[in-house]
């Protein structure tokens, strides 16, 4: 099948924009960009159709807030005909640190709301992961405020080197497929 379906997870509102739990936009905006898409307003999700060595990939950032993503990401894998296997759900993860990215095919929503509804909405946790680590760096009880918080002037360099280095990573998906793509991302450390 030619057709992906790449979900950038995040929260709408512009006091979300550019934290760290809305990397997932993030990513997908700069992939939408290098491929000179644009997104438009459509239902349940802001979505850009861009074409890469003759795939199709339909980007959404869902509009349902991040504890509803799971709505998104059905509507479009039905209404887009879809299969599972050709989606990749880009979203934040303290668990790693700053400099990793992770990719993989299945996997636990470790905790992270966004996940944990696509999983419920699907009925399986088999479905591709991008996880940008956001670093665990906060107080005790300051969780909240660390993942909804805006990255530091030193973080940055690293964020952006690493949005780009996401981009770089759903074209190899698309292309060269899970597999082939884990075994080059999953061993990288972006500084």
């Amino acid at each position: 099948m030619n057709k992906f379906l790449i979900v950038g997870l995040g929260n709408i509102g512009f006091e979300y924009a550019h934290t760290r739990h809305n990397i997932g936009f993030d990513v997908v905006e700069a992939l939408v960009l290098k491929h000179k898409g644009l997104f438009k307003t459509e239902r349940l999700a802001d979505v850009a159709e861009i074409k890469f060595k003759g795939k199709t990939l339909v980007c959404i950032k869902p509009a349902t807030y991040m504890n509803l993503s799971g709505r998104a990401f059905r509507y479009y894998i039905d209404k887009e005909k879809i299969e599972v296997d050709n989606t990749l759900t880009v979203v934040d993860d303290l668990a790693l640190p700053l400099s990793k990215i992770r990719l993989r095919g299945s996997g636990s929503d470790a905790g992270h709301n966004g996940l944990k509804d696509i999983q419920a909405t699907l009925g399986t946790d088999k479905y591709p992961k991008l996880r940008f680590g956001i670093g665990n760096n906060y107080a005790k009880g300051m969780q909240i405020d660390f993942v909804l918080g805006k990255w530091t002037p030193d973080e940055l360099p690293v964020v952006n080197k690493k949005i780009e280095k996401c981009v770089e990573t759903i074209e190899s998906f698309v292309f060269a497929g899970l597999q082939r793509t884990m075994n080059v991302v999953n061993t990288l450390e972006v500084i």
